[in-house]
């Protein structure tokens, strides 16, 4: 895989080195607070590892990439394309930024701009999906500038912090990405 570069980061594969900082995001409530559900639970070293060993060898319908400084090429965090439909031309996006000090400087917006042009330029994708909390305001701000469009709701969908949740779900079309282009 060629690496996708970006004015402060780049996008490149995963590393069995990349289980340090890994290991730091995955227990870390101000991070999975906005995941889904499988961090839910403590994760052991081993599911860490099984995990990192399952997207340095990725299967068919994903496509992973680690958030990394574009000089020291460490990790920040990662996006993945997950569960792409090849007949359809479809992919759906995950993104996290493995720590908080990263929030709010534009890596994610960045990264997802790298993974979009990617996903339609070099893998012809057609439309690409995300979920997103409705709390999570910064990262509805940062998809809304990237093109994508709510395209669905579903009310109290998640448990989280003590209340119900809805989950928004994002669609991001190739001619919507081409039209903000031009």
């Amino acid at each position: 895989m060629a690496y996708l570069y970006g004015e402060r980061i780049m996008l490149r594969e995963y590393r069995p080195e990349d289980l340090v900082p890994i290991r730091r995001w995955v227990n870390d409530p101000e991070i999975v607070g906005y995941l889904s559900d499988i961090f839910l639970y403590p994760h052991t070293l081993e599911s860490t590892e099984d995990y990192l060993r399952a997207m340095m060898d990725p299967k068919p319908d994903t496509r992973g990439f680690v958030i990394a400084d574009a000089a020291t090429e460490l990790y920040i965090g990662q996006i993945n394309l997950d569960a792409i439909d090849w007949k359809n031309r479809v992919g759906r996006i995950g993104i996290l930024l493995g720590s908080a000090e990263w929030f709010g400087r534009g890596i994610g917006t960045e990264a997802m701009r790298l993974l979009v042009a990617f996903a339609f330029l070099e893998m012809n994708l057609h439309r690409l999906e995300l979920e997103v909390y409705d709390f999570n305001e910064r990262a509805l701000r940062s998809y809304r500038s990237c093109g994508f469009r709510e395209e669905g709701r579903l009310r109290q969908r998640q448990y989280k912090n003590g209340r119900y949740v809805d989950v928004i779900q994002m669609g991001l079309l190739r001619s919507e990405w081409e039209a903000l282009r031009n």
